[in-house]
């Protein structure tokens, strides 16, 4: 997967584009959809885990989906992002996906991916898949694309409310990497050449615990239609902390803030889970096909959190 892709802004010239692992990069170039200079990173970016003395985890933006899935420690300490990375597409792919570029990845949309269809993600002024077939679409209309945010890892690390430097800046959190999902034309905020370079966590909390799940439509390897990463704390019977990160259903991952609230103090059993699950749709604006994404999300909501808190 390339760790940035270098168009801020539509643009008649083909811009520039890094690749590291390649096989988001691969596949639109293949497809004609990116037809840029390729800049090769993939032998200079950072490919470490290192950890601060209270826990704490950095990853280099260029380590590989397969190391998330597979370091003991990171499993121990982000069990949800561990699990996450472990679901992620097939095992071929972990093995030389990164981090960064999974982050960075552009948009699954069949419209998007066709060279031959102008879309506002590739300058054009309609978003073909609003009109058309948008059966994988969001179910939280927040922008004029209605593409669901491809990135996996991007919802994992918004549970874990992780912050991204890049070489021109620091401490950004997933929402000031990705944007709200009103910009049309980009999937990120990276600028031109802008090169993410490490992902930081915080250190875990005592007694957490944390999942991922996801729904998808036929196989294994399938494109998430909804995915849930999900940490909680809790402590004499009663949920103490709660965080929950949806993917699959808006142009930007979402926090379940409603959820959250819902559940904050309430007894950790299956009837506070399934009242709770309701409002995950709270705030929903589901295209005419892709209201079957908000009944996945509370099944996924009360799986999740009902295997938690066993």
């Amino acid at each position: 997967m390339s760790v940035a892709v270098m168009t801020a802004k539509p643009t008649a010239k083909p811009m520039p584009e890094f690749r590291a692992g390649g096989t988001d990069f691969s596949e639109r170039r293949r497809s004609g959809v990116s037809q840029g200079m390729l800049i090769d990173i993939s032998a200079t970016g950072d490919k470490t885990i290192t950890w601060d003395a209270d826990g704490a985890a950095q990853i280099g933006a260029l380590t590989t989906i397969a190391t998330i899935a597979t370091d003991a420690r990171i499993a121990a300490a982000y069990p949800g992002l561990a699990a996450s990375a472990h679901g992620l597409a097939t095992p071929q792919v972990r093995q030389v996906a990164t981090l960064g570029g999974n982050l960075a990845q552009r948009s699954r949309c069949w419209y998007f991916r066709r060279a031959d269809i102008d879309c506002l993600k590739k300058g054009g002024s309609t978003c073909p898949a609003r009109s058309g077939n948008h059966l994988y679409g969001v179910a939280f209309d927040l922008g004029p694309c209605v593409a669901p945010h491809p990135s996996t890892m991007a919802a994992a690390l918004l549970a874990y409310d992780a912050t991204i430097t890049t070489d021109r800046r620091s401490g950004l959190t997933i929402a000031d990497l990705l944007g709200d999902g009103s910009v049309s034309h980009a999937d990120h905020t990276l600028a031109a050449g802008e090169m993410i370079k490490s992902i930081a966590l915080p250190a875990p909390l005592e007694g957490e615990r944390a999942s991922y799940k996801r729904a998808i439509s036929r196989t294994y390897a399938e494109w998430p239609l909804v995915e849930l990463c999900a940490r909680v704390v809790i402590a004499g019977g009663k949920f103490q902390l709660v965080r929950l990160a949806a993917g699959g259903v808006a142009p930007v991952p979402l926090r379940l803030t409603a959820v959250e609230v819902a559940l904050s103090g309430k007894t950790a059993n299956a009837a506070s889970i399934a009242e709770a699950a309701k409002a995950a749709s709270s705030g929903a604006k589901p295209l005419p096909m892709t209201a079957y994404k908000l009944d996945l999300l509370q099944g996924l909501v009360r799986d999740v959190l009902e295997r938690l808190s066993d």
